[in-house]
């Protein structure tokens, strides 16, 4: 039986990290996504919400209401593993219960999401005004811009965090002949669903923010919609396979999404 791997760490007062590893992996991505669901359906008295990263899972947790709750229990734990009792704090008391719930999973080793993987389509139109580093990032690799947009439409991108922005995508599984070092100088503002390439990494920004990013193209789609539940239109474990279309396409879909409200 593989041993799990964890670290846990304190995060301000009211939350603890759990780290499953050091590299941008699939493997993972799956392992976190495994036991954020686990957590989910396992949560404590206190537990305010789950976030995950590349290779971290970051539980929330309300510091009072896990004092007052557990320092009048008194729980006897197995394996070695220390009583809860009302000299803890709360942050003890919630990696008490962390480590409990991570030694049941390395037993068990069965636990699955629920739910199934999805593939989203994300339509992009590239170079021009709408990717106006195109040329650079094709300059850059000695290609023609059309091999650049060949190679990017070409791959499934899977979603390892959403962060930055509301919405932000980070996406693994960008082709090396695509990775090109973020500008020097970063823009100020960077147009909403405009598409970039910064070092080994693609993503989509669904605000106008500053970046410095290589911008190849932009979407029509809004992947922030704070009208929707949930918001975020893309999710850890998604995968991405972006489209090529164009300019007139562009502006169709942004007008239907406009007119329906996205």
């Amino acid at each position: 039986m593989t041993k799990l791997f964890y670290e846990c760490h304190m995060l301000g007062d009211s939350a603890i990290v759990i780290r499953l590893g050091t590299d941008i992996d699939l493997s993972i991505l799956n392992r976190v996504r495994q036991l954020t669901a686990y957590l989910e359906n396992n949560r404590f008295e206190g537990f305010i919400e789950i976030v995950t990263a590349y290779t971290t899972i970051t539980i929330y947790y309300d510091s009072f209401q896990v004092y007052n709750h557990y320092s009048e229990e008194g729980t006897t734990r197995k394996n070695g593993r220390v009583s809860w009792t009302n000299t803890l704090l709360p942050y003890d008391i919630v990696l008490l219960h962390i480590q409990h719930l991570l030694d049941n999973f390395e037993h068990k080793n069965e636990v699955h999401t629920n739910e199934p993987r999805r593939t989203i389509d994300i339509p992009v139109c590239y170079g021009e005004d709408y990717g106006p580093d195109l040329a650079d990032v094709a300059a850059y690799h000695r290609v023609s811009k059309e091999e650049i947009v060949h190679l990017h439409t070409s791959q499934i991108y899977p979603v390892y965090m959403i962060g930055f922005a509301p919405g932000f995508p980070y996406l693994g599984g960008l082709d090396d002949q695509l990775a090109t070092p973020r500008k020097s100088v970063p823009r100020t503002k960077i147009p909403v669903g405009s598409v970039g390439i910064g070092g080994a990494q693609t993503g989509i920004y669904p605000f106008e923010t500053p970046g410095g990013w290589n911008l190849i193209g932009r979407t029509p789609l809004a992947l922030f919609r704070p009208e929707s539940d949930p918001p975020s239109l893309l999710k850890v474990g998604d995968q991405v396979r972006f489209v090529s279309i164009t300019a007139e396409q562009f502006q169709y879909e942004k007008e239907r999404n406009m007119g329906n409200g996205v």
